[in-house]
């Protein structure tokens, strides 16, 4: 991934995608990135244990 977030999109990034209710089509749509790229930034960013629930 060669994009860079600001720190506010990259938050609302991870956000939208722990939220059941947005699809991951919706933040491919407003970031320019696929799903596997939101789970890459999510583990990157996350703690462990906030990923995994």
């Amino acid at each position: 991934m060669t994009q860079q977030f600001s720190e506010r999109e990259l938050d609302r990034s991870i956000e939208m995608a722990w939220e059941d209710r947005t699809p991951f089509e919706a933040i491919a749509y407003q970031f320019g990135i696929s799903e596997q790229e939101v789970i890459g930034l999510m583990r990157a960013e996350m703690k462990l244990r906030s990923f995994k629930i």
